[in-house]
């Protein structure tokens, strides 16, 4: 169903904000810009990345990782699980449950990828529900999937990549399920090589068809969203475009490759969060 909806009528909503744990694979931990952005989250901390989650959107603001070149080449060697559950550490009415994505017509898209990670218990944990947002199946196993395997390959290249995922959302939310779990607009992964001291982001439509994504400088991406994914970035590069790897080609598709329509693409999806950041700044 589709809500015409104002996050800012939601305020009333208790704040469970709790700080950032040192070391906790996001450390420093990416600052909302707009705070009000932080209506009922929680941090949580997991073996080897960490999540903001919201009560609002009940899913992930952002989840964030410190992806190394050992962890890619440790998970190659793990079987994918593939068992999802609901966060056990989320007891509160409205936390998604599995039965929100049952025949809701989206994929549980996972924002940090179970493949990122070197360990069985590590991997499981990418499986709670605090970490997925529904995604379109032509996204999620298509172009999305792409890009994961570009990241991960970056790493390879430059031993450590510092990596932020998040959901951007429109102002006519649609909602599944009976938590009424938000479906995002689009979804972006944002990219820093400490090592050459640049960064970028994909930001990719969340459409049934031809999906496609774009990429962007970190400072744009922190001002469309309202978050600030590496906050001890260098200013010098916040507005330097980083020539991000294409995404690779999906296993899962045939077509996983970027949309012709690229120019037209970028210019929608930026409508989309310019117009999400405005609402939430009225």
């Amino acid at each position: 169903m589709k809500l015409q909806i104002s996050l800012l009528a939601l305020a009333s909503l208790v704040v469970m904000t709790q700080p950032a744990l040192a070391g906790c694979h996001s450390d420093p931990t990416p600052n909302l810009i707009n705070s009000r952005l932080a209506t009922g989250t929680t941090f949580l901390c997991n073996q080897h990345y960490s999540v903001l989650y919201s009560s609002v959107t009940h899913g992930p603001l952002w989840a964030a990782e410190t992806l190394t070149a050992h962890d890619v080449e440790q998970g190659m060697s793990i079987t994918r699980s593939s068992i999802f559950l609901a966060d056990p550490r989320l007891l509160s009415d409205g936390a998604p449950e599995l039965v929100d994505y049952h025949q809701s017509g989206y994929d549980r898209g996972h924002m940090v990828p179970s493949h990122d990670e070197p360990d069985h218990v590590s991997q499981s944990e990418t499986f709670y529900l605090s970490n997925i947002v529904p995604q379109t199946a032509a996204l999620n196993r298509g172009i999305w999937t792409g890009i994961e395997m570009a990241t991960r390959d970056l790493a390879l290249q430059h031993g450590t990549v510092e990596v932020v995922t998040g959901p951007g959302f429109d102002d006519a939310i649609e909602t599944i399920g009976p938590d009424q779990v938000f479906v995002p607009e689009s979804t972006w992964k944002a990219l820093y090589v400490p090592s050459l001291h640049r960064g970028g982001a994909y930001v990719c439509a969340n459409v049934k068809k031809r999906p496609a994504c774009y990429t962007e400088t970190i400072a744009a991406l922190t001002k469309q969203i309202g978050i600030d994914p590496f906050p001890d970035m260098p200013a010098a590069s916040r507005d330097l475009a980083y020539d991000l790897p294409r995404p690779e080609h999906s296993p899962y598709t045939p077509n996983a490759d970027l949309d012709d329509d690229e120019k037209t693409v970028k210019s929608v999806v930026r409508g989309w969060v310019k117009e999400w950041k405005d609402k939430l700044e009225k």
